[in-house]
């Protein structure tokens, strides 16, 4: 077991520099979120691919965490609302109030195709619509689902790290 520590000693942190930011629009809400950003994920209708995702961003090989995004379980605690799938009519009202339980400042990331256009699920009768047309977006991330590589770039324009 000692010889465990030694070899853990030695060898220190090992993880992959960040990639360089990506030149792109940074939303105006990024400056007052300080570098930090604490996250609520809301499943208003998806089809629960872009959840396993966003449980690859925050698991050990992409690490949402070390940018400044963290995941927390209420929106009173979250500073930005990670939305998922396109909203439907049950999900429209909660999405609502959610959006409204979330102290200011505040974001909203719109993460994929159903999310930003409702996708394959346009004009089906259970769509209420897009998150725009629910809530104020501030960051879209488009793919079915998109890459985790994708979200963590999406995240990162938020905290600016």
């Amino acid at each position: 077991m000692l010889g465990l520590w030694r070899k853990i000693r030695r060898t220190g942190r090992v993880a992959e520099p960040a990639p360089p930011l990506a030149v792109g629009e940074v939303p105006a809400i990024a400056a007052a979120l300080g570098g930090s950003v604490q996250v609520r994920h809301v499943d208003a209708g998806s089809c629960n691919g872009c959840e396993v995702e966003i449980g690859s961003v925050f698991g050990p090989v992409y690490d949402a965490e070390r940018y400044g995004a963290r995941l927390v379980a209420s929106p009173r605690h979250a500073d930005a609302l990670l939305v998922t799938g396109p909203v439907t009519r049950n999900m429209a009202e909660p999405l609502r109030r959610t959006y409204d339980a979330v102290p200011g400042p505040k974001a909203v990331v719109a993460v994929g195709d159903c999310a930003r256009d409702c996708g394959v699920f346009a004009g089906a009768y259970g769509v209420a619509g897009a998150v725009r047309d629910i809530v104020p977006v501030d960051v879209e991330i488009p793919g079915c689902p998109p890459r985790p590589e994708a979200i963590v770039e999406g995240l990162r324009k938020l905290t600016g790290r």
